[in-house]
């Protein structure tokens, strides 16, 4: 089968180890199943990879893809759920020590076939398309665990989101907005900031710029870079939620105003099966398209990494199998 895989690390040159070509189907496990993929993304996890960074030990060859959507044998559309747990484990799976994401440990949804517990196997409401049901396991995810489980944002409230055109950033706004929020948004262009409007931000302001005011809480995906901004752009008491590291993990944080000012920090793994099953539903229900910029075959695979590694985004990159409705 075709797939797009990691055939090595490499912290300077991510791409280097990047591969498109034929592997074996993959191995089913007992009582798994295996899932036909229609549409998987790539996301900066898949990068981590690339460079040889994770929670675990790779083990290269691997392929690569978090989330995807697609049909089981029965022909039934599913969306998969992509934190794996322990066996027995019970309670929020994002705190199992053992946890790992599909392209970890297992390969990946980066393929025209995937082996999945059937456990982290959702049905896909007929409302969602392939495409965007394939944005929903990670960057969605991740999203909607930062905005309705850590944040403690109330419809009304000021939010501001550090970027405008990223997987992550761009769910971060379409849910804030459909939820009654005020979003604002930064971004480094102008065509970023263009994009978050057309999602319906409130205010974009440039990388870095001074707030008018600050917000009752700011969410950061990027992480050193945009740190110290999101630390003085929160007011007394407010919060920011983090997922993310594109510029770095070091966070320089000014302790005084960590203290004084009584600010909460937030760090955000994906989300549990429950928050999944609430995010498919609210979607659903709100008729929300998700932001996806670009939809290529699972062939072009290096243009799709290259676009996110480099920051070309507009919204997510999925990569389809066959012929899928866009």
């Amino acid at each position: 089968m075709l797939a797009v895989y990691a055939a090595k690390g490499d912290n300077e040159n991510p791409l280097a180890g990047l591969t498109v070509g034929q592997v074996p189907l993959p191995k089913v496990p007992e009582g798994w199943q295996r899932v036909k993929i229609e549409a998987a993304t790539v996301n900066w996890h898949d990068v981590f990879t690339l460079k040889g960074v994770g929670m675990h030990k790779i083990t290269f060859p691997i392929i690569l893809g978090c989330e995807g959507v697609g049909t089981l044998e029965d022909g039934s559309r599913v969306v998969i759920y992509p934190v794996m747990i322990s066996p027995g484990y019970i309670g929020d799976e994002t705190k199992d020590e053992k946890r790992n994401v599909l392209s970890e440990i297992r390969d990946g949804t980066l393929a025209e076939y995937v082996a999945v517990p059937p456990a982290n196997l959702l049905p896909l409401p007929k409302e969602i398309d392939s495409v965007s049901g394939a944005v929903l396991g990670i960057a969605w995810l991740t999203a909607y665990r930062m905005l309705f489980t850590k944040s403690g944002l109330r419809p009304g409230q000021t939010m501001l989101v550090q970027g405008s055109s990223g997987g992550v950033t761009t769910a971060l706004i379409q849910l804030g907005v459909a939820a009654g929020m005020r979003v604002w948004a930064t971004g480094r262009t102008a065509e970023k900031r263009k994009l978050a409007e057309s999602l319906g931000v409130e205010r974009t302001f440039d990388s870095g710029e001074t707030l008018p005011t600050q917000v009752d809480a700011v969410f950061d995906t990027s992480g050193t870079v945009t740190w110290k901004h999101s630390v003085a752009s929160v007011k007394t008491g407010g919060t920011i939620v983090v997922c993310g590291g594109h510029s770095g993990f070091e966070l320089p944080t000014d302790a005084f105003r960590l203290l004084v000012d009584q600010l909460s920090i937030h760090g955000v793994y994906a989300g549990t099966l429950d928050e999944f099953r609430d995010l498919i539903s609210f979607v659903s229900a709100r008729k929300i398209k998700p932001c996806v910029g670009k939809v290529l075959p699972l062939s072009e695979g290096f243009e799709a990494f290259k676009s996110v590694h480099e920051g070309r985004t507009q919204g997510k990159v999925v990569l389809t199998v066959g012929d899928v409705a866009v």
